[in-house]
């Protein structure tokens, strides 16, 4: 796998500092993995990103000829709400009824 450019090595802290992002709580040993891990993602990232692409014309998919199955999006008038309702677990009156989610 490559490796990445010199200099731009992850430390300990860019690592805690991503897990802290995500509310990722991480071990000392989980956290030296993920670092091993990024390096070489960013690694490959870097190495796809030095491929010359000069002269290549960007593709929204590698087959020609592809046919989406997907419907045009064309604005439609909405559903009555009763009918929408049908499907509710819970409701209260018009409204969809769920469980609290904030304390």
């Amino acid at each position: 796998m490559a490796s990445p450019e010199p200099g731009s090595a992850l430390t300990l802290d860019d690592v805690r500092h991503i897990a802290a992002l995500c509310r990722i709580g991480m071990t000392d040993a989980e956290l030296e993995r993920m670092r091993a891990e990024l390096a070489d993602l960013l690694g490959e990232v870097a190495f796809v990103q030095s491929v010359d692409t000069t002269g290549i014309d960007p593709t929204g998919h590698a087959v020609d000829n592809v046919h989406s199955v997907m419907r045009d999006d064309e604005a439609t008038d909405p559903m009555p709400a009763e009918d929408v309702l049908l499907n509710a677990p819970l409701r209260e009156g018009v409204y969809f009824r769920t469980r609290s989610v904030l304390d």
